[in-house]
């Protein structure tokens, strides 16, 4: 399983998910957040590290649909405050707006620093692997190798964009919107770099405007 091709691409996002669902189980106070980060990149250098490509060809385009994906992010709030808690956004299925941080733990800048790093480095890397490095090709064809990057197909694109909505609970919306930019991104590029670009802009100032405006809530 461990020398399958789409180890690589997969496992990190599993032990990604796994460590979320385990957050309460470590016990290890404010130490849980390097701990995610240095696991995390373990996991990437021992499985990922022959296919990260961090090239980005098309770098100030990709900073520019990052900074997209933020506003398309944050407007909805600005603009009808109070709007995710209708019964759309928040249920038993979505579950209800509320930050993954600890109580007390957004007052700590050890914390801060180290859940903003995971944010910007991990996540884009994780999921772009994921997402758009693996799953949008293998529902084209599960010998996912034979699809190139950035390959197009309207139903690979559709269920992607919705499963990664799904990943975002009561902010399923906004999601969706940023999977669809994503995925467009790369049949633009066809750069997983330029993906990851994208994704690291877009988490670095939701990270910024979490501890600006104190919006712990987008820190899922």
């Amino acid at each position: 399983m461990l020398k399958h091709p789409a180890a690589p691409y997969v496992a990190p996002f599993a032990v990604f998910v796994a460590l979320l669902g385990l957050g309460d189980v470590f016990g290890l106070g404010e130490w849980e957040f390097p701990f995610r980060v240095a696991v995390m990149a373990a996991v990437l250098w021992v499985f990922s590290r022959g296919v990260i490509d961090l090239r980005a060809p098309y770098a100030i385009a990709s900073v520019g649909a990052g900074i997209i994906v933020f506003v398309l992010w944050v407007a909805p709030d600005l603009l009808f405050p109070g709007y995710r808690h209708h019964w759309l956004w928040s249920n038993s299925i979505t579950g209800r707006v509320a930050s993954s941080l600890p109580e007390g733990f957004h007052m700590s800048s050890f914390v801060l620093v180290f859940r903003t790093l995971r944010a910007v480095v991990i996540v884009p890397i994780v999921e772009e692997l994921f997402w758009r490095g693996w799953l949008l090709r293998w529902l084209m064809n599960h010998d996912f190798r034979r699809v190139p990057l950035g390959a197009w197909s309207l139903s690979s694109f559709v269920i992607t964009t919705l499963l990664f909505a799904s990943e975002h609970g009561p902010y399923w919306d906004v999601g969706l919107m940023a999977g669809a930019v994503y995925n467009l991104w790369i049949v633009r590029t066809k750069s997983l770099g330029d993906c990851i670009l994208a994704h690291a802009v877009t988490n670095g100032l939701l990270s910024a405007y979490v501890v600006a405006a104190g919006k712990w809530e987008y820190w899922l």
